[in-house]
């Protein structure tokens, strides 16, 4: 069985390859490649992955994962539900926050930060398990208080 990253990889990699106009195509292409989900999982895993419909020539509206994904803010409850679901330890080395997840989830919630713009974040750099966010100059204390919460860690 695939694990979440693995699938959303897949899926990132069939909206590339495909036009995919729905998630029950997408469920449908999953499965030939021997991923049985359900379209609740797809639609989550498209939320997660920041993807949005477009119109692509002809009028059809397909799925894609936009490439500069900062264009793309995501809402708050979405972060707050990453970093809930991924999000184990949060540590401030002056305006450095070290963000710890699972292995293989650290760009999961990178992507997240990078998404929903925080005001304090200018960036983050993504491992396997750890991240750093990089706070503005004296907001370090600020920003890790606000992954915590955001987090439900605190």
């Amino acid at each position: 069985m695939a694990s979440k990253q693995q699938r959303q990889h897949r899926v990132t990699k069939l909206l590339v390859e495909h036009r995919v106009t729905n998630q029950g195509q997408l469920v449908d292409l999953l499965g030939s490649e021997g991923l049985s989900v359900t379209q609740a999982t797809v639609s989550r895993d498209l939320e997660e992955l920041g993807a949005i419909k477009v119109r692509v020539p002809g009028g059809e509206t397909v799925y894609a994962i936009p490439e500069l994904p900062r264009e793309q803010v995501a809402p708050q409850d979405h972060l707050r539900r990453v970093l809930g679901d991924w999000l184990v330890d949060v540590e401030r080395s002056g305006d450095l926050v070290v963000l710890r997840t699972p292995p293989g989830s650290a760009h999961v919630v990178a992507s997240a930060i990078d998404r929903n713009g925080l005001d304090g974040i200018i960036g983050t750099v993504a491992g396997d398990d750890t991240l750093l966010a990089i706070a503005r100059e004296g907001g370090g204390a600020q920003v890790a208080a606000q992954l915590q919460q955001l987090a439900g860690l605190d």
